[in-house]
């Protein structure tokens, strides 16, 4: 005779033991999943916008580096037809010298303090901000279309306004 007994304690803990790791792991490959699928996505998303765009710029000491190099290259390829043959190579000469300092002045500041440039760009962009909300709000004043001028008061004063359209 066959008898069906209940699971022991031990075997009913080890069961659950078994189903708790099965659900970790199920969890963890799902996070898994998640993790890879966002990250496929945003490579996805890189490719198509360096595709689009071009690659990404660099940092601001980067760029600098970009131009003094550009710079210079430009520098060193103008040929002067006034100045002629003779002088030509020795008008080449003096601004390769040049060129060559200038990128010996700045690659030092820029190994040193390359958070600086970053700042400074910030800055920058900053202030542009600035200047161009001040001179739309300028222009707004300038082209009101209503035919009342923000600085005049209830009382235009004794003088008598031209019109000049």
């Amino acid at each position: 005779m066959s008898e069906e007994r209940p699971p022991s304690s031990d075997a009913a803990s080890g069961a659950a033991r078994e189903d708790e790791a099965y659900e970790s792991r199920a969890r963890a490959t799902d996070d898994d999943a998640w993790a890879t699928a966002c990250e496929e996505d945003l490579a996805a998303e890189k490719a198509r916008r360096r595709a689009k765009y071009g690659p990404p710029p660099g940092s601001a000491a980067e760029e600098l580096r970009k131009l003094v190099d550009a710079v210079g290259e430009k520098l060193a390829g103008l040929q002067s037809p006034l100045l002629g043959a003779a002088a030509s190579g020795a008008a080449q000469h003096m601004v390769s010298q040049v060129v060559k300092q200038a990128k010996a002045a700045v690659e030092p500041v820029i190994e040193r303090n390359p958070d600086v440039f970053d700042h400074l760009a910030a800055a920058g962009s900053e202030l542009l901000a600035a200047y161009r909300s001040a001179v739309e709000a300028q222009e707004r004043r300038w082209t009101n279309r209503d035919g009342t001028r923000p600085d005049q008061g209830e009382d235009p004063g004794p003088g008598e306004r031209i019109d000049l359209d």
